[in-house]
């Protein structure tokens, strides 16, 4: 069970949550939503005690499971085999390790002592169903569509949807009594999805679950917890019930709060033309205390849209011709993730990646951005390139510095500029100096494309652009996307954004078969 009293929280010095309070009991599946921003991120850290909370407690019985939006692996643990990483979820790695000791010690020395050490360290790893637990591993892992060989592999050579899947199958593995996770079907394909549905709609757990993912939420969840402007409201049923109900309370709270304003304005009148007569001070103040306790616990209904409105820069002149790749290869120390990959691209053109997790998509950009060399081949840029990535995992995003220096960082113009670039985004206001590392996936995102946009590049190289982004979002940076005459190289599981962007040809990984784009392929957008 996950139990809060009076939560708030601060981020920035600004309050996105004020005195909340619920319970998600066993078998409660809650869902977590709310616009980019709106404080979802910064709430589940602070409920899984990674952030100290402003006011108020949190407390859970049993044992807590928690899926970051952007996992890191430790450099302590990028060496070490994904099936190991998974396995430490119930400490069975340092158990296997433990009882391989022991064995040693008793082959030195076949004492009592050791006889008896080694045999409880057996039952123990027996008692946590150690012998079985590897094929349990491998089971969940092929449901999130994560190959067996790739288990085998250790974690730095794994691609970022790959290590995500891994974080994932692991947290399922242990067996928490509290899930808490955040964005769980990013990098997810259809079939993987389903099974993850499947999974949670059987978890007899505690669930909170924050996703963009509508199907996910109206399948898995039996409550939302709706959280904006600082308040949470909590509605029974599923997601698309919430959306019914949320829209009618939209709607009841705008004409309660028409009739607050009106009865302010009858009570600030009456103050107004008589306050200052003897007769009628009394009166007078009494209705001030009236006015201001309306103002102070009164309903509030921001009719303001929320939406983007993304507008990119007309791109710098290029050569007709701006990338050239001929027989690229990378590998990671083993077998090679792609090899012989040619193609080129030219001014104004689109081309979309397509490819199993772990076929080389990553890779291939971080090898065209820059960020990583390839063990062959060449890669050229045409005349008047200007190269922009954005990179799945935000890279480019560093915790310790504020959103205005990443900013400044990228391009060199007025400051005003790069607030209104940044005000484009929805990052409005004393958003501009927070520190970058408090940033919610999706504002992490928006910072991102805010930087590529003040680059004024012809040539954009994207990586999975839309993960972590509202509905609201996400349309606005396709539309504004599709509108621009620059060149692209695309990666996305996000069929819609596929559509929208309309790419003319297609490079299959990790073969580096290209070919003319189709709708048709459409379908194995998000499976690729």
């Amino acid at each position: 069970m996950l139990q809060v009293r009076n939560l708030s929280v601060e981020v920035g010095g600004r309050l996105t949550l004020v005195e909340a309070s619920f319970t998600v009991r066993a078998g409660d599946k809650a869902g977590l939503v709310g616009r980019n921003g709106a404080g979802k991120t910064s709430l589940i850290r602070v409920l899984t005690g990674q952030n100290p909370a402003h006011a108020g407690a949190v407390s859970h019985t049993g044992s807590m499971g928690y899926l970051d939006q952007d996992p890191r692996t430790k450099p302590e643990s990028a060496e070490r085999p994904a099936l190991e990483h998974v396995l430490s979820g119930r400490g069975l790695d340092e158990l296997v390790e433990r009882m391989e000791k022991l064995r040693l010690r008793l082959e030195e020395d076949p004492s009592e002592r050791n006889i008896a050490r080694h045999a409880r360290a057996h039952d123990e790893f027996e008692r946590q169903d150690g012998y079985a637990a590897e094929a349990e591993v491998r089971r969940i892992a092929a449901g999130l569509g994560l190959g067996a060989d790739r288990l085998d592999l250790p974690l730095k050579v794994l691609s970022g949807g790959e290590r995500r899947r891994v974080e994932l199958t692991r947290i399922l593995f242990a067996g928490s009594d509290v899930l808490v996770l955040d964005e769980p079907t990013n990098h997810l394909d259809t079939d993987a999805k389903q099974w993850l549905m499947g999974f949670l709609r059987q978890y007899r757990g505690a669930l909170l679950v924050v996703s963009h993912d509508l199907d996910l939420l109206d399948e898995a969840i039996t409550r939302v917890l709706h959280l904006d402007e600082g308040d949470m409201v909590e509605y029974r049923g599923t997601y698309s019930q919430y959306l019914k109900a949320r829209a009618a309370d939209e709607v009841r709270l705008k004409k309660v709060a028409a009739a607050q304003d009106a009865e302010v304005k009858r009570l600030q009148d009456f103050v107004d033309r008589f306050g200052a007569k003897a007769t009628k001070a009394t009166q007078a103040r009494s209705m001030e205390k009236r006015i201001a306790r309306i103002q102070r616990d009164g309903v509030t209904f921001n009719e303001k849209k929320r939406d983007i409105a993304v507008r990119l820069p007309e791109p710098p002149h290029a050569g007709r011709v701006v990338l050239e790749v001929d027989g690229l290869g990378k590998s990671y120390g083993g077998p090679p993730i792609f090899t012989d990959v040619s193609f080129d691209l030219g001014r104004g053109e689109r081309l979309m990646v397509m490819g199993l997790n772990g076929a080389g998509k990553t890779s291939l950009l971080r090898i065209l951005a820059g960020q990583s060399e390839q063990d062959g081949g060449t890669v050229g840029f045409g005349h008047g390139v200007s190269v922009g990535y954005y990179a799945q995992e935000h890279e480019n995003v560093h915790s310790g510095v504020d959103l205005l220096t990443h900013m400044q960082e990228s391009a060199d113009l007025p400051l005003n500029v790069l607030r209104g670039l940044l005000g484009m985004y929805g990052l409005t206001g004393d958003k501009a100096m927070q520190d970058a590392g408090t940033l919610s996936g999706g504002e992490k995102t928006k910072l991102s494309l805010a930087m590529l946009t003040a680059g004024r590049r012809n040539l954009l190289l994207l990586d999975e652009p839309t993960n972590n982004l509202d509905p609201p979002s996400r349309t606005a940076v396709a539309n504004a996307l599709s509108d621009w005459p620059g060149s692209m190289v695309l990666v996305s599981h996000d069929p819609e954004f596929v559509r929208e962007l309309q790419p003319q040809r297609v490079l299959l990984m990790p073969e580096g078969q290209l070919d003319y784009w189709t709708d048709d392929l459409l379908d194995l957008v998000a499976m690729a």
